[in-house]
């Protein structure tokens, strides 16, 4: 077993507190910097896996369901936590996420798109005694709406039910306030200097527009991981905003004297392991956001931040949710900084000047303010909450976007005098864009449901240039399942 050393980690200092706290209040926020080992040694210990409680102080009763924003993260924590336990996932440590079910004894991980369907089917979460809230600072929708729930079943199922809202960042403030004042568990952070180089473009570049980066800058982003190449050790990570500028750089960066590397949320199982596993030769690693605090790349030396970020916007022309390139906060900034120095003192290229930093955001603004609602309000109708008035979410939801959505719905046929309809509930469990799902739900009879699974997954990306041309069919025999599931509720 590899766990001696993963015990080591600095979060292990945070443990007995934690567990102090689980057992006085049944809920707790975990303040933790990346590389502590909050992902990781955390859930094992509180699944009495790791870090002995002590003689004749057993574990906490039931598994440890371990929530994580993204597919990628939650694999490689699964994978990461069933080798220090030297077995493979499906044993201890499970992992379910779109189109993957390996079930845990011990501990699993979910994505919080997957734990939202389960709740919707199974509110009392049996067999569950501790549910950890991985990554929450991120402040995506589906993770805020998965909170709100599980206090909803705190509160009128499962009042023994503990929750962990576990954060990278020091801003724990509203969190415990939503855990009713639960106590918050610091940990020091494991990092080492990193040096902040400023690196911008020799010229003023056009600002991204939409989807759209300009190839001037993509060059100098290119530019720079090969000086930070140079100039430094180890491996540098480099971080771009989505799959088609990380293809573009990966062009520019032809013959570099290293391994080139693409991490992001559609990249093959196979490359994912590479990244995260250590090399013998130098690379350079161009990962999207998802690289910023869910996953430790090992050997890293060099951040090269481009400042580029993606956010959700809806797209009323086509009545869907999707994506426009911003500027990164500062937070985010940080964040990336921050995995320069995981394993030993770094350097942070970022490509743009301290004034322009200066003048970013603070931090990200959360996803409920931006994104498309329709899959909220459908959700929220489903739980019992159809204008989510009663949900303890961390900001309310923008009026004029539930109405929107609202609207929406009524016309898909999915609510009635604001009730979910039983059309609307089995929307909801396809696990697409309500719009896509009636699509789907409607196109089946007509073409099989394995093609309009594969039309309704390419939906989403299209006029994207940087969607892979196999995204669409990857997840299509899990779409297509939940189609002819939901097909044979109807009748």
């Amino acid at each position: 077993m590899h766990l001696s050393a993963a015990e080591g980690l600095p979060v292990r200092q945070a443990v007995p507190a934690l567990r102090a706290a689980l057992d006085e209040h049944g809920a707790a926020v975990l303040a933790a910097p990346p590389g502590t080992g909050k992902t990781t040694l955390v859930p094992l210990a509180l699944a009495g896996l790791a870090l002995a409680q002590g003689q004749g102080t057993p574990p906490a009763p039931g598994r440890v369901l371990v929530l994580e924003p993204r597919r990628l993260a939650a694999r490689a924590a699964a994978r990461r936590m069933a080798w220090l336990l030297g077995e493979r996932v499906g044993g201890r440590v499970g992992v379910t996420v779109r189109g993957e079910t390996r079930p845990g004894s011990r501990v699993e991980v979910v994505t919080t798109g997957v734990v939202l369907q389960r709740l919707q089917s199974d509110p009392e979460l049996d067999g569950v005694g501790t549910v950890i809230l991985d990554e929450c600072h991120e402040r995506h929708l589906d993770a805020d709406t998965a909170l709100a729930f599980l206090l909803d079943v705190r509160a009128a199922l499962r009042p023994d039910l503990r929750l962990v809202a576990a954060s990278a960042t020091a801003d724990t403030g509203p969190w415990s306030r939503l855990l009713g004042g639960a106590p918050v568990v610091e940990t020091a952070a494991a990092l080492h200097p990193v040096e902040t180089v400023w690196a911008p473009p020799p010229r003023p570049l056009p600002p991204p527009h939409g989807m759209r980066v300009d190839p001037g800058f993509l060059a100098h982003v290119a530019a720079t991981a090969r000086r930070a190449l140079a100039e430094r050790d180890g491996d540098v990570l480099c971080f771009l905003p989505g799959v088609g500028e990380i293809a573009r750089v990966a062009g520019l960066l032809s013959g570099a004297p290293a391994e080139i590397l693409q991490i992001h949320g559609q990249a093959p199982g196979r490359v994912q392991d590479e990244v995260l596993a250590p090399a013998s030769r130098r690379r350079i690693v161009l990962a999207t956001s998802v690289a910023e605090s869910s996953l430790t790349v090992p050997g890293v030396r060099a951040v090269v931040d481009s400042g580029l970020a993606r956010e959700p916007r809806t797209d009323h022309a086509r009545g869907l949710g999707s994506l426009t390139t911003v500027r990164a906060s500062r937070a985010t900034a940080d964040q990336r900084a921050g995995r320069a120095g995981r394993e030993a003192p770094g350097a942070v290229y970022r490509c743009w000047t301290q004034a322009e930093h200066d003048r970013l955001p603070a931090r990200p603004r959360p996803e409920i303010e931006l994104a498309d609602l329709t899959g909220f309000a459908l959700q929220a109708a489903c739980w019992g909450d159809p204008g989510a008035t009663g949900l303890a979410l961390p900001d309310p939801p923008p009026a004029a976007a539930m109405d929107a959505a609202r609207s929406t719905l009524h016309a898909l046929g999915a609510l009635r005098d604001g009730r979910a309809t039983d059309r609307g509930r089995r929307l909801a469990r396809v696990g697409l864009h309500p719009r896509l799902a009636r699509a789907l739900l409607d196109g089946a009879p007509r073409v099989g449901a394995r093609d309009a699974a594969q039309i309704g997954a390419a939906a989403p990306r299209a006029g994207r240039r940087s969607a892979p041309r196999g995204g669409a069919a990857r997840h299509a025999g899990a779409a297509a399942h939940r189609v002819d599931r939901a097909a044979m509720d109807r009748r």
